[in-house]
């Protein structure tokens, strides 16, 4: 059985070790991620390369994922690495007070505006929400805080503002030459950390288009403001897929409120036609632990079934102990949630007038597949905008997106259901001969045996994007007309 939700697995020093990647990629991952958070220039390069030979090697399209570090609003530095803090005791940010040299009762900043951003009242959440802070006043760029929630408090930790409203740029210095070697690497998509609103997301795509990239934006949905509603479809229709990042937002917004919010965005994403990325402490316990807590195989399987296109890893691959075994145990939970009949049913766009041709192509052909026998379908694309489309429809039919485009195969690595084949159709091509090419692909993967019925989805014209326009369903082994 064929595997439709995707599985993203973050890179770094685990997976570097050798053998690693290639058990990644038998294990079964799609996408891996670079964290531009960690490591070199150098480093990404040399893993996005490992990446693509092994593609190559293995035949398996594999995408890459871009990570922007984005705006880190952290304290300082202790004298001691680390303090303690009690409940009820005062304790001060200062961007005026020595970045090395903090104590228990007050530290450094790096982000110099906080003082201009908060007031008497404002909590503020440190440490991913382990230390809490109200804010008593502000004298001369001095935040006098009271410590609501204490306990062990050590260097560079972030800075959250309960609600949101720091006014941190989503994309920084650091951020804007990563996209230079972005650029280089030629990643398939890129995610934006913070966004609050659709610019911040432009502004990425142009400075990549720039560098002669035209990878995917993915907008991480980090902050307060960006799951207001008139807010969240601006950012959304801005990206090409949206990662639900539970870590700060959680903070910001409070755990409680995390799981609608979760069912909210992917919902509303692939309603909007944009991918899914559901990420952070999926399965936490694995970078010590071979096997994962039941816990995080309720969560795993609850966002396959909310709809998510994609589930991520981030330490458990990255630095973990088990990085192979992380991947095997996400595909294992993925395969059992899409049993499910609720996962494999979908009233997507089914009151909707389609503005389209080739989205009623698309809308059509999934339509069919799930009223018929079928035994899966292959979408011939440029863009990739077909296989999409189909991809917002819950199935269980495997949808083979065909294409000589390497930047087409790598945007559908992420689309739930989508599979990426490279394939090349010469110019004026005989209709019949692209459908018997088709079959003799499928029967090089496996996917076909005689007497399976297919649907393919092209175009007249060979060559133009949008120019989807054609439903055909052929029976292998029988012979094919155009």
């Amino acid at each position: 059985m064929l595997r439709r939700t995707k599985i993203l697995a973050t890179l770094g020093p685990a997976t570097d070790k050798p053998g690693v990647l290639e058990g990644l990629f038998h294990a079964g991952v799609d996408v891996v991620r670079m964290n531009f958070s960690h490591g070199s220039a150098q480093d990404h390069l040399d893993r996005a390369a490992a990446v693509r030979a092994l593609s190559k090697k293995t035949g398996r399209r594999v995408g890459i994922l871009a990570d922007l570090q984005g705006p880190k609003i952290r304290i300082a530095r202790f004298t001691d690495t680390k303090v303690f803090l009690n409940e009820g005791q005062d304790f001060a940010l200062d961007i005026n007070f020595d970045p090395l040299a903090g104590d228990n009762t007050q530290v450094g900043i790096t982000y110099e505006p906080l003082a201009l951003e908060v007031k008497p009242g404002s909590r503020l959440l440190l440490d991913d929400g382990r230390i809490v802070l109200d804010v008593v006043n502000v004298e001369n760029m001095r935040v006098n805080c009271k410590v609501v929630v204490g306990g062990d408090l050590s260097n560079n930790k972030g800075i959250n503002l309960l609600g949101g409203g720091l006014s941190a740029a989503a994309l920084t210095d650091k951020d804007k030459e990563d996209i230079k070697t972005i650029g280089i690497m030629q990643c398939d998509y890129v995610a934006v950390s913070f966004p609050r609103c659709a610019e911040d997301l432009n502004e990425a795509r142009r400075l990549l288009v720039a560098e002669g990239c035209y990878a995917g934006i993915v907008s991480k949905v980090e902050r307060a403001e960006a799951i207001v509603p008139d807010v969240m479809d601006e950012i959304i229709l801005a990206s090409d897929a949206v990662m639900v990042a539970r870590g700060d937002l959680g903070v910001e917004i409070g755990d409680a409120n995390l799981p609608a919010v979760q069912k909210q965005l992917i919902k509303r994403t692939r309603e909007l036609n944009r991918v899914a990325i559901t990420a952070t402490q999926m399965m936490e316990s694995m970078i010590e632990n071979p096997i994962p807590t039941r816990a995080e195989v309720f969560d795993v399987a609850n966002a396959v079934y909310d709809g998510t296109d994609a589930i991520m890893l981030s330490a458990e691959t990255a630095s973990g102990k088990h990085p192979i075994r992380a991947v095997e145990a996400m595909h294992r939970v993925c395969i059992e949630a899409e049993k499910q009949r609720s996962v494999r049913e979908s009233d997507h766009r089914i009151n909707i007038q389609f503005e389209r041709d080739d989205e009623a192509i698309a809308m059509s052909a999934m339509y069919m597949a799930n009223h018929t026998k079928i035994k899966g379908i292959v979408s011939l694309t440029e863009s990739g905008s077909t296989a999409l489309w189909m991809s917002r429809i819950s199935s269980a039919i495997p949808i083979f997106a065909m294409s000589s485009h390497e930047t087409t195969l790598g945007k559908v690595t992420l689309y739930r259901g989508v599979f990426p084949v490279y394939f090349k159709i010469e110019p004026n091509q005989d209709h019949a001969e692209v459908n018997r090419n088709v079959v003799t692909e499928l029967r090089k993967w496996n996917k076909a045996t005689d007497g399976d019925k297919y649907i393919i989805t092209k175009g007249d014209l060979n060559g133009v994007q949008g120019g989807t326009n054609g439903l055909k369903v052929i029976v292998v082994g029988q012979g094919l007309t155009p």
